[in-house]
């Protein structure tokens, strides 16, 4: 474990540790605000995010910031990582080998920025943040407490742009994060 965000940004950007270190062009290991009492935790890095080294900026990315920003969330409320730190060729989803050579980075990140609350994007974060089992249309949008964090599963911004029906869960949810921040001092 590292105790500052130099030692742990070398750490990363220098891994070697899994495949997908060989087809990267950049580490990507997150973005916004690293005293934030929220982490937004995805997937792993698009084409997009592996070309600019910064999550969540391709289509997925910006309508996540389209909802922050409609919810009236402050840019710095919030840090956003993902499991893995380099893009799966094709966009895949990452295998259980590379997300467990991953998982100690963000488990430093968390360590780090000592979140109140995390936010699971999606059915990946939620199967390695809450339950290898856990299915993300049966958990979505009920809050889970473990080692004192406030945790809330929901669909991932991607998942939108293929069916809108699950637009308004989503938005929902994004209410219920906002509600929570609100009932716990930080909004």
């Amino acid at each position: 474990m590292y105790d500052n965000w130099k030692s742990l940004n070398d750490e990363c950007t220098g891994c070697r540790k899994c495949d997908l270190s060989q087809t990267r062009t950049n580490v990507v290991i997150g973005r916004g605000n690293t005293d934030a009492k929220v982490i937004l935790i995805g997937e792993g890095p698009g084409e997009q995010e592996d070309m600019s080294g910064k999550p969540f900026v391709g289509a997925a990315g910006q309508l996540l910031d389209v909802l922050l920003e409609a919810l009236m969330f402050k840019p710095d409320s919030y840090y956003i990582a993902n499991i893995v730190k380099c893009r799966p060729p094709k966009n895949r989803v990452p295998s259980d080998a590379e997300a467990e050579e991953c998982l100690p980075y963000l488990r430093n990140q968390v360590m780090l920025i000592k979140p109140k609350i995390i936010v699971c994007l999606g059915a990946v974060a939620t199967k390695y943040i809450i339950d290898k089992d856990a299915k993300i249309t049966r958990i979505r949008g009920n809050w889970i407490e473990r080692n004192k964090f406030a945790i809330l599963p929901t669909f991932h911004p991607a998942a939108l742009l293929r069916d809108e029906s699950k637009k308004e869960p989503m938005w929902n949810d994004f209410v219920m994060l906002r509600d929570k921040m609100k009932e716990v001092g930080i909004w």
